[in-house]
């Protein structure tokens, strides 16, 4: 049985490892001082032992995201997804502004009142850019980093300059077309066998969330994830694991190297025959690395 916050067309998952996840997002009100009520927020933790690991998703995505990667990662560690503000099946109330900022105050508060030690904090395409930003707000909470062709090297949204009405609107109704969005999937994979229909509905299953275009315009409005400066992100002290898809055509390569020399204690590997998702066209090699790292 799927939880019945998700939407019903959960049950268009073909995928055993999609339906897996999904009938095992939780969700806990999280406290924050963004609002005057609590966050219901949707996560997944699985597995026990060792350092707690916590997956950040990327841009308009969800938990499901991980479906491949996490129950690798909790056959031996206590692992942890969770759906950002304003992203996935977590709750868009209305009186929050949608910001970078708003993300990491949310997550913080999601860590303390559910974790409440240090993490392995891995994140993935925007996702690392949100992780970069949290562990240099919030050091003490991240043990380790993982960035997984990550962005935060060009700052911004494509779509801001057509965040005012009507356009708004009409960016986000261009984002929820099926078939926009199965292009923008395959592009994101190597494999263009992965782009499959399962996979198109894990990445749109949460757009039937209420208020998802709201919460959308809203972040992007806000100018979204600044590009980090590199003397910024040389402030980061935590080793750090970057992985990196060698034919990713979202991002490019470039920034790879970039990374690697910015921050001090990093490492680099590259993800072979795989593109912009390592964690979805290569989970086992992606997850060996982060459990070889964790050590």
């Amino acid at each position: 049985m799927f939880p019945n916050f998700l939407p019903q067309a959960v049950g268009q998952l073909t995928e055993s490892a999609s339906i897996a996840l999904a009938q095992n997002i939780q969700t806990a009100a999280i406290a924050t001082p963004l609002i005057n009520q609590p966050v219901t927020t949707t996560y997944v933790k699985q597995g026990s032992g060792g350092t707690p690991i916590l997956l950040i998703h990327g841009f308009d995505s969800s938990v499901l995201e991980f479906r491949r990667l996490l129950p690798l990662l909790s056959r031996d560690n206590e692992t942890w997804a969770v759906d950002l503000l304003g992203f996935g099946f977590t709750d868009r109330l209305s009186g929050i502004a949608y910001s970078p900022t708003a993300i990491k105050t949310h997550l913080y508060y999601f860590w303390k009142s559910l974790i409440n030690q240090p993490v392995i904090l891995v994140g993935a395409s925007m996702g690392g850019a949100t992780a970069i930003d949290f562990t240099l707000t919030y050091p003490e909470v991240v043990k380790k980093l993982v960035l997984i062709d990550s962005a935060g090297l060009a700052g911004g949204s494509p779509l801001s300059k057509f965040m005012f009405p009507p356009l708004d609107y009409f960016a986000t109704q261009f984002l929820s077309n099926l078939k926009v969005r199965d292009r923008v999937s395959r592009i994101g994979y190597k494999n263009q066998s992965l782009a499959s229909v399962d996979a198109l509905c894990c990445g749109a299953l949460h757009l039937q969330m209420p208020s998802w275009n709201q919460a959308l315009i809203a972040f992007t409005k806000s100018g979204g994830y600044s590009a980090f400066r590199f003397k910024k992100i040389s402030q980061i002290l935590q080793q750090t694991l970057i992985l990196w898809g060698d034919s990713d055509k979202i991002l490019g390569t470039k920034d790879a190297m970039r990374f690697k020399r910015a921050i001090p204690h990093s490492t680099l590997f590259w993800i072979q025959d795989c593109g912009h998702l390592p964690h979805l066209e290569q989970p086992q090699i992606t997850a060996q690395h982060i459990l070889d790292f964790r050590v």
